[in-house]
């Protein structure tokens, strides 16, 4: 989770391919149109080629995606990957062949066009391709962008990884530490033995943990999640090969890599990039109301701040600075629940607030202006400033301030991604649930994201506001 090569290896492909196909359309343009002295069946100007060829080339690399063309198991495998290029480039003619036959516009002014495109790109995606193979496998033999693993487990297997790894300086891992007797260690690696889990995370900057036995799996696993570690583990039976995780293959062992969240590589851009856009548009379509608020607040106390902003968490225990519209009465600021009710002598009430899921039906601290905000929700506008900073996400777990997360036992893996504005805690009752259940439903969240929930959860969200559920 810590080491990011492997997303920027798969961006640099992405962006090999993009160049590739955009220089080949281009030099095919060039040389059926512009050399060669034939005339063309069908004029199209050059911007107009190349407009069309830009806005439908996300289609072309969406099959590359789907070929598989970004991962490990195809771009490792030089035969595979040559072939599903091939394939690849193919197939992305045939869709703007297809799309300049049944489409009005016109897309390729000579029938040489694509053929011309096809055999140039394919030939400058492999130039490209094979250029940055050597690129990875240099700063890996020179011990730069290599994944740091910790070997764990007194099997077999720990001696042979072991010794592959000490063999292949290319392979992209690079073993900083061992945790297994010394029979199971290659002689090469006996020095790095270590005593202590805790201690080896420490002491080397790890990136991962392979764990090649199944004894004390718990442990280990919630080692690597409270570090933010990448976990893996070395089947020892074959019915992990029909596991949902991922398969991979490290030299001659299978290994499972079991990650924290999918909310890994594209999906991270995918997210950020959504996040920026509603973010905006959130702000821009909300700023009416954020100037009516914030007046109506200074009107009515206006001694007291308009905003008010209190330090939560987020991804890897990142302290943050989240910002709200002050609903509570100004003596109360700043002042946490235990505070004001003992002040108040009202113990019975801090009772009923901690037993009621941290609400009450009828809180004293909160304004009557404030109670309106609280159950419209709009007390929340200011966090969309927070979204736009990268500070959260529009959704994602709850931001808890560090109080709340103190003792819980998960709180490594819901702050594994970043807080979010909304959730599914708040779209499964807000409020209305207790601390455990929203906690649930954060861990369910952090498991099991995708951006078409993530979209469920939004939407579902502006139905639970515009209806007031489980809002307090």
């Amino acid at each position: 989770m810590k080491q990011n090569f492997s997303f920027i290896y798969k961006l640099l492909l992405l962006g090999g391919d993009t160049a590739s196909l955009l220089s080949g359309f281009t030099l095919a343009y060039i040389l059926r149109v512009t050399l060669d002295p034939r005339p063309v069946a069908l004029p199209v100007k050059a911007t107009t080629y190349l407009t069309l060829i830009i806005i439908l080339l996300p289609m072309w690399l969406a099959i590359f995606s789907v070929l598989g063309l970004y991962t490990k198991r195809i771009y490792e495998r030089r035969p595979k990957e040559a072939a599903r290029l091939l394939v690849g480039a193919v197939s992305g003619v045939l869709l703007f062949v297809s799309f300049d036959f049944f489409s009005e516009e016109v897309i390729f002014p000579a029938k040489l066009v694509p053929i011309y495109a096809v055999l140039i790109s394919f030939g400058l995606m492999w130039i490209i391709r094979t250029l940055l193979r050597f690129l990875r496998l240099y700063l890996y033999k020179k011990n730069y962008a290599v994944m740091r693993v910790l070997l764990v487990g007194n099997s077999d297997s720990t001696y042979w990884i072991s010794k592959y790894l000490y063999d292949n300086p290319t392979s992209g891992f690079r073993v900083v530490g061992v945790l297994s007797q010394k029979k199971h260690i290659y002689e090469g690696l006996q020095h790095l033995q270590q005593k202590t889990l805790s201690t080896a995370i420490t002491k080397t900057d790890a990136h991962a943990i392979i764990q090649t036995d199944s004894e004390d799996v718990a442990s280990v696993y919630n080692q690597a999640i409270k570090n933010h570690l990448d976990y893996q583990f070395v089947p020892s039976h074959s019915a992990l090969f029909t596991s949902r995780h991922s398969v991979e293959l490290l030299g001659a062992f299978p290994i499972i890599n079991v990650h924290t969240t999918p909310l890994i590589g594209y999906g991270r851009v995918v997210k950020r990039i959504m996040d920026v856009f509603l973010g905006t548009l959130g702000l821009v379509l909300s700023l009416p109301f954020t100037i009516v608020i914030a007046a109506i607040i200074k009107l009515s106390d206006p001694k007291s701040h308009v905003f008010y902003k209190q330090e939560r968490l987020s991804r890897f225990n990142k302290s943050i600075l989240i910002y709200k519209f002050r609903t509570h009465k100004a003596q109360f600021n700043g002042m946490s629940p235990e505070e004001v009710f003992i002040a108040m002598n009202r113990q019975d009430l801090l009772d009923q607030y901690r037993s009621g899921g941290d609400q009450l039906e009828d809180d004293p601290r909160i304004t009557t202006f404030g109670k309106v905000l609280r159950k419209l929700s709009l007390d929340e506008l200011p966090q969309l400033f927070n979204v736009i900073r990268g500070d959260i996400s529009l959704v994602g777990p709850r931001a808890l301030v560090p109080f709340e997360l103190q003792n819980y036992e998960h709180k490594s893996l819901i702050l594994s991604v970043k807080s979010g504005l909304t959730g599914l805690a708040q779209i499964s009752g807000r409020r209305d649930i207790s601390f455990e259940e929203r906690r649930k439903l954060d861990m369910y969240y952090v498991q099991n994201w995708s951006i078409w929930l993530d979209l469920q959860i939004i939407i579902r969200t502006v139905i639970s506001v515009l209806r007031g559920v489980g809002a307090k």
